[in-house]
C-alpha cells in the first residue's frame, strides 16, 4: 500500500494508516497511546519537548520534519492539530485567530468554510507526539553518554578515574582538554557535568605560570563555554600569575584563544571583588587593541570593543594609558569600517577617553576624526549621533578657527540642521544648535550658507 494517495484533482495526500503502520513518522507511538487519555496535558508536554529539542538545536534529529506536521500558518510543527470541513489541517490556536478575525474562507485553499468548526485531528496527533518522543528519547540518550564522556574525561585529567590513576600529563593532557572543549562547546548540558565532575577547580588549578600555551588555551575555552563559575573559581582566576597568562595567551596566542581570553576577563571583571588595577596593564591593553584591529575577525573585534569599554568605565587612571597606545587615532580611524554593533561601543570609547586631557588632545591631532564623525550623523542610532557631535563639540572647542571651517567643509552644517529637524530627543537637538552656534561664530554667514547649499547639492 502507498504511503501517499492520489486524489481525483491530481494532488495527494499521506496514507496515514500506512505511515504508522510501516513507522514511517516515528514508529509505534510510545508517548502517544499514554497520551490519547490524557486529554489537555499531552500537547503541553509535546510543546516542552519541541522546546528542548530545538533550543539544543536538534528539532528533527537526522531527519526533517515531515511536512505533515507542519502548519501551513506558523510553519511550525502543531502540537494540537485541527482539521478544518475543506479537509485542511492547522494549528488550534492559529486557526482559531484566523477565525476570530472574521475570515470564512481556508487560509490554504481559500475556500469558503461550510463549517467553521475545527475537528481535533487525534490521529495526528498522536503521530506528531510519537515522532518527537521517539527524537527526544534519542537526543536525551546522547546527551547522558555526552555528559558521562565528559565526566570521564574530567576525572581523568584530576586523576579521580575508577579505577584510580595518576593525572593526565604532556599530549594526553591536551587531547583530553580538547575533547572536553569540543563536547562544552557543542552540547550546551555538558557543561553542567563538567561542574558536577569538579572541573572548574581543575580547569582554574591548570591556569598557571609553568602551563603551556596549548593547555592555557583549552582551558579557558572551557571556562568561557558557558560553565558556571563560582565566586571561589573567579577570585582563583584573579590571581596575578594567572591574569599573567591571560595576557600571554592573548598577545601571543590563535585568534579563538585571543577571543576567550578577552572574553574570561570581562566575565573577571563583573566579579565584586575584581581589582580594577589588574587591567591597568600596557601589555593587555596593546593585545586588546591589536584584536580590534584584526578586521578578519569580527568576533574578535566585537569581544575586544567590549573589554575596552568595560576598562574605560571601572578604571578611570587606565584611560591617559589607552591613549597613550594610540588608541584614539585607532578607533577613529576603524569607524568607518565597523559593523553596525561595533560602531556605538567604539563610540562609547572614544567619549570616555575625551574625558581626559590626553584624549581630547589625541582626538584634534587625529585628521580623520572630524569627516568620520560628521558621516556618522543620523546615520547609526540616536545614541551613536549623540556621540559623534561630543567628539565635534570636543574638536572644534578645542581649535574652533581651525576645526570649524574643515568641519563645515565636511558637511556638518547640514547635517547639523537635519539632527534639529530631526524626531531626535531635545537634549541631543540643543547639543546640535550650540554646536550650530560654534561653527556660524568662526565662520562668515556667506560662507556658512554657500557650504551648506554646497552640501546639500551633493548629497
Amino acid at each position: 500500500m502507498p504511503q501517499y494517495q492520489e486524489l481525483p484533482c491530481g494532488g495527494q495526500v499521506l496514507d496515514i494508516d500506512t505511515a504508522l503502520k510501516d513507522g514511517i513518522l516515528g514508529g509505534a507511538p510510545e508517548l502517544g497511546d499514554a497520551a490519547a487519555g490524557d486529554g489537555g496535558k499531552q500537547p503541553v508536554e509535546l510543546r516542552k519537548m519541541m522546546d528542548e529539542l530545538d533550543a539544543a538545536g536538534d528539532g528533527g534529529g537526522d531527519e526533517a520534519v515531515p511536512v505533515v506536521f507542519i502548519c501551513p500558518i506558523s510553519l511550525e510543527p502543531m502540537v494540537d492539530p485541527v482539521t478544518l470541513c475543506t479537509g485542511q489541517t492547522y494549528e488550534s490556536a492559529n486557526i482559531s485567530r484566523w477565525l476570530a478575525l472574521g475570515h470564512r474562507t481556508c487560509p490554504t485553499t481559500m475556500q469558503e468554510l461550510w463549517d467553521v468548526t475545527p475537528i481535533p485531528n487525534t490521529t495526528l496527533r498522536q503521530l506528531i507526539a510519537a515522532w518527537f518522543s521517539r527524537r527526544y528519547t534519542r537526543f536525551k540518550k546522547r546527551s547522558a553518554d555526552f555528559d558521562g564522556r565528559a565526566a570521564e574525561l574530567v576525572h581523568g585529567l584530576r586523576g579521580t578515574a575508577v579505577p584510580k590513576r595518576q593525572p593526565l600529563k604532556g599530549q594526553a593532557r591536551v587531547a583530553a582538554l580538547r575533547e572536553l572543549r569540543s563536547l562544552a562547546v557543542t552540547h550546551q548540558s555538558v557543561t553542567k557535568a563538567i561542574a558536577e565532575a569538579g572541573g572548574v577547580g581543575l580547569l582554574t588549578s591548570l591556569l598557571g605560570p609553568f602551563t603551556s600555551h596549548a593547555v592555557g588555551s583549552e582551558a579557558v575555552a572551557i571556562l568561557v563555554s558557558g560553565v558556571s563559575l563560582d565566586a571561589d573559581a573567579k577570585a582563583a582566576l584573579m590571581q596575578p600569575a594567572k591574569v599573567s597568562l591571560l595576557v600571554d595567551m592573548l598577545n601571543e596566542g590563535a585568534v579563538d584563544t585571543k577571543i576567550n581570553c578577552v572574553r574570561l576577563i570581562r566575565i573577571l571583571m563583573e566579579e565584586k571583588g575584581f581589582r580594577p588595577e589588574t587591567v591597568a596593564s600596557l601589555s593587555l591593553l596593546v593585545g586588546v587593541m591589536r584584536l580590534i584591529r584584526d578586521k578578519r575577525h569580527p568576533d574578535g573585534v566585537a569581544a575586544g570593543l567590549e573589554l575596552l569599554n568595560s576598562i574605560c568605565a571601572v578604571h578611570k587612571p587606565a584611560r591617559s594609558l589607552i591613549v597613550s597606545i594610540g588608541a584614539v587615532s585607532q578607533l577613529v580611524e576603524l569607524l568607518p569600517e565597523l559593523p553596525t554593533e561595533c560602531v556605538e561601543p567604539a563610540l562609547d570609547i572614544l567619549d570616555a577617553l575625551a574625558a581626559v586631557p590626553e584624549g581630547r588632545t589625541a582626538l584634534k591631532d587625529c585628521p580623520r576624526t572630524i569627516t568620520n564623525a560628521v558621516r556618522l550623523l543620523m546615520r547609526v542610532s540616536e545614541a551613536c549621533t549623540r556621540r559623534a557631535l561630543s567628539m565635534l563639540w570636543v574638536v572644534c572647542r578645542m581649535a574652533p578657527e581651525e576645526c570649524a571651517p574643515a568641519a563645515l567643509d565636511a558637511g556638518l552644517g547640514a547635517k547639523l540642521l537635519l539632527v534639529i529637524q530631526s524626531g531626535c530627543g531635545p537634549e541631543l537637538k540643543q547639543q546640535a544648535s550650540e554646536l550650530l552656534k560654534l561653527c556660524t561664530m568662526n565662520c562668515t554667514s556667506t560662507v556658512f550658507i554657500s557650504k551648506c547649499k554646497l552640501t546639500k547639492t551633493i548629497q
